[in-house]
């Protein structure tokens, strides 16, 4: 089992980066694929990057609306899981939360852990 919590968010103008952080405050990263996904109230929850070791998957994927502007990366020396953002927008803002995914990047499983989320916010 792993909790996860997520730092990093906050208030950025156009143009501006952000470093979002997902960190395994009990166990370990190492043996799930780790996910961002985002959120805007009332919305469905959107896919936006995941890295993964396992066979079945890519390293890392994006959706198309972030390719080239974030990049994930993991490191298991601090078992944290970074999103790095760059030249963030206005349709950037949401809340940003982070999956452990038992089966791969987006496998719906019972056992999958989430944590609570962090809140990006970049004004028009």
């Amino acid at each position: 089992q792993v909790q996860l919590v997520e730092s990093g968010g906050g208030l950025v103008q156009p143009g501006g980066s952000l470093r979002l952080s997902c960190t395994a405050s009990v166990g370990t990263l190492n043996n799930y694929a780790i996910g961002w996904l985002r959120q805007a109230p009332g919305k469905e929850r959107e896919q936006v990057a995941c890295i993964s070791t396992s066979s079945r998957d890519d390293p890392t994927n994006y959706a198309d609306s972030v390719e080239g502007r974030f990049t994930i990366s993991s490191d298991t020396g601090t078992n944290t899981v970074y999103l790095e953002m760059g030249r963030l927008n206005r349709e950037d803002t949401f809340l940003y939360s982070c999956g452990a995914f038992v089966s791969g990047c987006w496998v719906a499983d019972p056992a999958n852990e989430w944590g609570r989320g962090t809140q990006v916010s970049v004004p028009s």
